[in-house]
């Protein structure tokens, strides 16, 4: 078996576009996670946290870009795509990633206490997983953890403030 080729000659470009959909679910009172669904050089599928907005607790950012490509595949399946998402990802959407047949994920900043594929548990290593998932992080982590920590910090900031 050969192994695969890896593109990563556009993972910056497509980490800087989950990037500024972050910041627009940031403007809206959202946790600042954006996703960018790639098929062949194209997205085919993007989002941001939006869970608040929606009033549902699966409408984290990777969901929103997944099932909309989905649907504009008309396929619940999005082989040789590529998920680039400012966070490392978390259980419910690891899942999600490997039932729609995913093959890669390239996330920014880890999310230590939550995050499944690095930080907690490893999920797509998992011996009894019926589709391998291959994933990359750290691209643009630092800007991606800047952005989360500042919007927790506003956050925790106006909690804090006499006025509320």
């Amino acid at each position: 078996m050969r192994p695969r080729i890896i593109d990563r000659s556009r993972d910056q470009a497509f980490m800087e576009l989950a990037l500024a959909l972050a910041a627009q679910g940031a403007a809206l009172g959202e946790v600042p996670v954006g996703a960018v669904l790639v098929q062949d050089g194209q997205v085919v599928g993007q989002g941001f946290n939006r869970p608040i907005l929606d009033s549902d607790p699966s409408a984290h950012a990777e969901m929103v870009a997944i099932r909309e490509a989905a649907r504009m595949a008309g396929n619940y399946r999005l082989p040789g795509s590529t998920l680039y998402v400012t966070l490392e990802p978390c259980s419910m959407c690891a899942g999600l990633i490997v039932h729609s047949r995913v093959a890669r994920v390239v996330y920014g900043a880890l999310e230590p206490k939550a995050g499944v594929v690095q930080s907690q548990g490893q999920f797509f290593e998992q011996g009894f997983l019926n589709h391998r998932v291959l994933y990359e992080g750290g691209v643009l982590g630092e800007a991606c953890g800047q952005m989360l920590s500042a919007f927790f910090k506003a956050r925790r900031g106006r909690k804090a403030s006499p006025q509320d």
